[in-house]
């Protein structure tokens, strides 16, 4: 048995989950609705206020499917009941975020602005502490693969370099850093 697919997934007050006849799973709470398309091989049961799954067979593609949509399904409604944050840090002289609604406005050291363009279910806040501090740019959805993938592409608009560190990087990333030049010097 898959130890992170014969696990439960407890719903919270205010979630609603249906198995529709195709089955696709959908998660209803007060922070949206998500969707899901389950493999036909991999049975979806609701008892009270749990979800279980099942597989057919412990051939190998089962049991991976088996663990696959019981996190992909855990994940959806921990979105719709809590939600999920990545905070990234714009680490460089200069560099800084403005955020207009569904816009993002870069700057990172390039001759132009960077405009960004966010999906409407992701939302931005900037913060910026106190004079000289970096910039922080905090993204919240209710949906965690989309979420991840948004960080991602923005975080390729200027990766941390391993010579200064300056770049975007999530809050709490350890970047390797390199010795540089003055090293060999000797």
């Amino acid at each position: 048995m898959s130890r992170i697919g014969k696990l439960p997934v407890n719903l919270p007050k205010g979630v609603s989950v249906q198995v529709g006849s195709d089955n696709l799973v959908t998660v209803k709470g007060p922070l949206g609705e998500l969707k899901q398309k389950v493999d036909p091989d991999i049975k979806v049961s609701i008892e009270g206020t749990e979800l279980n799954l099942e597989r057919p067979t412990d051939q190998p593609r089962h049991r991976s499917l088996h663990g696959l949509y019981r996190a992909l399904i855990h994940n959806m409604v921990v979105g719709v009941s809590t939600g999920f944050s990545i905070k990234q840090e714009l680490v460089g002289v200069g560099y800084r975020v403005e955020a207009k609604g569904q816009m993002l406005e870069f700057n990172l050291g390039y001759s132009h602005d960077i405009h960004f363009m966010l999906p409407n279910e992701v939302k931005a806040s900037v913060e910026i502490a106190r004079k000289g501090a970096n910039p922080v740019l905090t993204l919240t959805s209710c949906d965690k693969q989309l979420l991840g993938t948004v960080a991602a592409k923005i975080r390729s608009l200027r990766a941390p370099e391993p010579y200064k560190g300056k770049g975007i990087k999530f809050m709490g990333e350890q970047i390797r850093r390199k010795a540089g030049k003055s090293a060999g010097a000797k």
